[in-house]
């Protein structure tokens, strides 16, 4: 990342947020959101176009009034930073948002299909590989993860 925030974004990634961007098209910019929410959060998370429209279809759904649909408004709606990818690949990050999570000079990238998110490298190490620990030390010995995936999606 550089001094006025501006991170690459690699070209897979971009090509994800460009199809899932129903308004693109070649030679544009194409947008995405970036959801800033949540204190306990120590990343972001940008969602692209198609997914964010996914995640406020589902909030739309929840009853009127409810403590979950408001609470979730604030954190996607009033808590998010819509924005485009520029000319030369990159996204440029305000300082609100590289405050939030503590980013400096490197970013890691941490892919989840239609959306990805963008971590300051030592709390990634720190928190996320903790919780991975944690989660296979709770297996069984000798488990493989990958049988999780066995009959995943089938019917």
């Amino acid at each position: 990342m550089d001094a006025k925030g501006r991170v690459s974004i690699p070209a897979s990634f971009r090509r994800v947020i460009e199809a899932s961007d129903p308004n693109w098209k070649s030679g544009e910019n194409p947008e995405l959101v970036i959801v800033y929410g949540d204190h306990r959060r120590n990343y972001l998370e940008c969602y692209t176009i198609e997914a964010i429209e996914e995640v406020d279809d589902k909030i739309d759904a929840l009853p009127r009034g409810s403590m979950q649909r408001k609470m979730l408004q604030r954190m996607f709606h009033g808590q998010s930073f819509p924005t485009t990818i520029d000319e030369t690949g990159r996204l440029v990050l305000p300082a609100k948002l590289r405050n939030k999570i503590g980013l400096e000079k490197e970013v890691f990238f941490m892919a989840a299909g239609d959306t990805f998110q963008l971590w300051k490298p030592e709390t990634y190490e720190e928190e996320e590989q903790a919780l991975a620990d944690k989660w296979m030390d709770e297996l069984p010995e000798g488990f493989d993860p990958l049988e999780f995936l066995d009959g995943a999606g089938g019917a």
